[in-house]
This record gives structure tokens, sequence and C-alpha cells, in this order.
């Protein structure tokens, strides 16, 4: 019987389309920040599912329901336009309070921009290697566009990103998400502001927004002494199988 379940799940990975994974270690919208040549930064990511579906997508999947993701994205300023970056590592304690590590990931961020500009614009290609437990392929890659604008007291900014299967077991062609974020600054160290994640499906399906994971967030950003925060909660929609999810961003002073 055991035979017979691992040869269904098997088949089934190899027509089913590819669901994008669930409760990623990074939700943020990528903007003008970045590290200054020869310094480094620190960002701690961490999210909760309060609630969603149960039901895996492949046989072996981890739930992403009361998992609790902490991953730290180490940076540094190579150029005033360029940045590594390091997610290192990515991991999670599960619903059952199991704590595992699940991956690296690395990164190149571009901004043409000059720092302090109204309009801004950059590019970020990040690739690493997960678990099964998150994803059926284990090496993949993601390639963004970044562009946006501080217009007074808000700032508005998007992202075009396309993800991609470098290898595994079960490759797909590559799709594409918009993450759009707008902002308000309530005073000078407080802003309000909605984030959006839409799919918009494979690219040979573009637009097949019901079939891919949507989700909004009401944050707020603002400084704590030194330390920079971002909070967040969110209702996942459409293809989405988060209901509801918290996160929080801390930024770590290094000097």
């Amino acid at each position: 019987m055991r035979h017979n379940l691992v040869a269904m799940a098997s088949v089934m990975a190899a027509i089913w389309p590819v669901a994008a994974p669930a409760a990623p270690e990074e939700i943020q919208v990528y903007m003008d920040e970045m590290s200054r040549a020869r310094e480094f930064g620190l960002d701690i990511h961490n999210n909760y599912v309060l609630s969603g579906d149960r039901t895996p997508d492949y046989l072996g999947e981890r739930q992403s329901l009361h998992q609790y993701r902490i991953t730290p994205e180490f940076s540094y300023g190579l150029s005033d336009h360029f940045e590594l970056g390091a997610y290192l590592p990515l991991a999670a304690i599960d619903h059952r309070g199991r704590f595992t590590v699940d991956g690296i990931k690395f990164r190149l961020k571009y901004i043409g921009s000059q720092r302090d500009t109204k309009v801004f614009w950059g590019a970020n290609f990040e690739i690493g290697r997960v678990r099964y437990a998150l994803d059926q392929n284990p090496y993949n890659a993601e390639a963004k566009l970044i562009g946006g604008v501080h217009a007074g007291r808000w700032t508005v900014a998007a992202n075009a990103n396309i993800d991609f299967t470098v290898s595994g077991p079960a490759p797909g062609p590559a799709s594409l998400e918009i993450a759009s974020k707008i902002s308000y600054a309530v005073t000078r160290g407080f802003s309000i502001g909605i984030e959006n994640y839409n799919g918009v499906g494979e690219f040979r399906r573009l637009g097949r927004f019901g079939t891919s994971d949507q989700s909004t967030y009401l944050t707020a950003d603002t400084h704590v002494g030194k330390w920079d925060l971002n909070v967040g909660v969110g209702r996942g929609y459409g293809a989405n199988k988060d209901h509801w999810t918290v996160k929080a961003i801390v930024g770590v002073p290094f000097r």
C-alpha cells in the first residue's frame, strides 16, 4: 500500500502544476534600502501562520499552519549600488514545536538610483537550496525588478518577481508575482501601509489569479531606538492556503 501511495504521488507530481511554497521565509516588498559600502546589515524575518488549510500539496510537504519561521538575512554593501545578502539559515519551528534548519539562500541586489532621490529603481537576484519539506525542487531562484517613488509623506513601490526552478524532480515553468506597497508617514518615525503579493501565474498561462497565491497585509513601519521594525497582519486568498499570517522584520543595528 505504501509503495502504491508513493508511486501515485510521483505521477501526480509529474503532471500537476507545482504550487508556490506557502509561508515564505521573507514577506517583504523591496525598496531602495541597502547597506552602505563596506558596511554589514542584519534583518531578522519572522512570520507565523495563524489559520489555514492543513492539506499538503505533495507527499512529504510540511504544513505551514501554526508554523513559526525565523530567518536572519545578513547583508554587505559592495558599493553604493551593489549589495550582497545571505539568508543564513532558513529555520522554522513547526506546529509540534520541532526546530528545523531548512536551507540557505544568497542574493545580489542592485539599486541604480542615487540615495535620497524621489524615484528609485533596481533589481535583485536570489538563488538557494531548501529541504524537500518546503519544496519538491531543492534548487530555486528568483529575479526581481524593483521600482518606486517617495512623494512627501507617501511611498509607493512595486516588485516584479520571476520565480523559476534551477533543478529538482518536479520542475515547472517560471511564474510571475507582483508585490506592491503603499505607505503613509503619520510621523517622521512611524508609517502605516498596505502590502499586496499577487501571483499572476505561470508565464505560459498569465492572468490566472484565482489559481495563484494572493495575500494582502496591513503594515506598520517604525523605529525603536536604532532598531527598524516592520510588522503586519495579512489575509491569504486565491490559492493561498495560509488564511491569516502575522509577520515582523527586525532591522538590527550594527553601529
